[in-house]
């Protein structure tokens, strides 16, 4: 096997609050426990597990590759018991105890194996961290390089979390020019070329990019390979860090499936990318440790969970360690219990995979049938691109030639949507540079095909075509 090589070092780049962090006093004695079993402690103060008053916890679970709501389907209990650790996974008087801000070694464990055989980082001191899921990763990855006075650079529309995060912390954004794949890489490369021409001599230089690669929110654009490639050409020219935050990752099914009567429906979702076929990764192509990679159980299991990882240097990795002792600690205990007691015993890896595999299907056919519908009632009322992951539509409202000379037309678009009973998220919520008379007009929209029922999506589909109706062309 040939040698990986090591991370380039680039924690001249850290912050100096990261540069003071330390692990914890406390936590550090954690190791001493774990390590010898018959040490007694009389240092630690932990509540002793006996005072705890839960016996076992169990989850009802579908089989893998199962949809829950499928009648099919066998139902298999997760069980924890409180003095019943296996060769996988703790007890739950482990799960239920403080610990290290590295979270579960089983749990971690798992998080570590899944990436080797998804991303197979190619530089060899690479580790995961848990995350209470990828909100609070980003703010911990940011930490890591971003302080007051920094500037973020993002899409031109991103998440709205992200500009609400970073805005009480005094850190501005730089947006950059989208296409239909996400972040174009010559307009990236001109922000960090021109950044000193743009912003003065003295102005510090942006150090991170953040990007969500795969079904961006709100565009739902993915990145091909070949545009991860030129991104990460560009990163490396301007020495940034680059935060990759993936929800969506395992929700890639596919080029748009038209309705057949004559074919059998499920054959329609035979080639499903499943974990082999996914577009490889920006931490797959990482050679210098530059990628801090976000994961999450949210979008594939469940976003009350609040359960996710970090892939990064190991020296990364460990001041985000010590950043959660001194915040949320880890995910909750309960949380972690029954992610890895159901990824480590009751499914494997195989299990999961046949999981996700499932997971693409479902929002496979969804897509599927959101865009046909669409297609029938929307003619000449939006445009839009179909994507090819993930669970967003960003629609272009077809402003007729005197609505968009109208100041304020996106509002009262906005106001006809809610009453004709339909929700869509008005775009300049989105916008980095926050809601400029500029950015109000800009007629777009984003629709999920996430949540609703699919019995439901031609009732709200024919009700956005009645309240577009006034304002359009079409």
């Amino acid at each position: 096997m040939p040698v990986k090589p090591h991370s380039k070092d680039l924690s001249s780049l850290f912050t100096e609050a990261t540069k003071c962090r330390r692990n914890s006093p406390l936590k550090s004695l954690l190791k001493y426990m774990q390590a010898d079993p018959s040490l007694l402690s009389l240092g630690a103060g932990l509540p002793h597990p006996d005072t705890f008053p839960f016996i076992s916890v169990t989850a009802t679970v579908a089989e893998a590759g199962k949809s829950a709501v499928d009648a099919t389907a066998r139902h298999d209990d997760v069980s924890i018991n409180a003095r019943g650790p296996t060769a996988a996974t703790e007890g739950l008087e482990r799960f239920l105890q403080y610990g290290n801000g590295r979270g579960m070694p089983s749990y971690a464990k798992f998080a570590q194996e899944h990436t080797e055989r998804v991303h197979s980082p190619i530089y060899d001191d690479w580790d995961v961290v848990v995350s209470a899921g990828n909100t609070d990763a980003f703010v911990k990855a940011l930490m890591l390089f971003c302080q007051s006075g920094d500037t973020l650079i993002v899409d031109e529309w991103t998440y709205p979390a992200i500009i609400e995060t970073v805005g009480p912390m005094n850190i501005g954004l730089a947006p950059v020019q989208m296409d239909g794949e996400g972040i174009v890489p010559a307009a990236l490369d001109a922000l960090c070329s021109n950044w000193s021409t743009a912003k003065g001599a003295d102005a510090p230089r942006p150090r991170v990019a953040y990007m969500i690669p795969t079904a961006q929110n709100p565009t739902g654009a993915t990145m091909s390979m070949q545009r991860k490639q030129a991104i990460y050409a560009v990163a490396k020219k301007h020495d940034l860090v680059i935060i990759e935050d993936d929800p969506y990752y395992y929700l890639q099914f596919g080029d748009y499936r038209p309705a057949d009567e004559t074919a059998d429906p499920e054959d329609r979702y035979n080639d499903l990318p499943g974990v082999t076929g996914l577009i490889p990764s920006l931490l797959s192509m990482d050679t210098d440790g530059r990628v801090i990679r976000l994961d999450s159980f949210s979008k594939i299991l469940a976003p009350g969970l609040r359960c996710g990882w970090i892939t990064a240097p190991k020296y990364m990795t460990d001041k985000i360690q010590f950043h959660n002792e001194t915040s949320v600690q880890q995910p909750a205990g309960l949380s972690q219990a029954i992610v890895s007691k159901l990824v480590n015993e009751s499914w494997g890896h195989e299990g999961w995979e046949r999981h996700l595999v499932q997971i693409q299907r479902d929002y496979a056919m969804r897509r599927d049938r959101f865009v046909e519908l669409c297609l029938k009632h929307l003619k000449g009322k939006v445009e839009f691109t179909v994507p090819s992951a993930g669970m967003f539509l960003w629609f272009r409202v077809l402003l007729s030639e005197e609505m968009q000379d109208r100041d304020g037309a996106m509002q009262e678009v906005f106001e006809s949507m809610i009453a004709n009973h339909v929700l869509l998220v008005p775009g300049y919520m989105f916008s980095p540079l926050g809601a400029t008379p500029e950015v109000l007009s800009r007629p777009f929209v984003r629709a999920a095909f996430s949540y609703t029922s699919v019995d439901d999506f031609e009732t709200a589909i024919t009700r956005l075509a009645k309240a577009l109706e006034p304002f359009t062309a079409g």
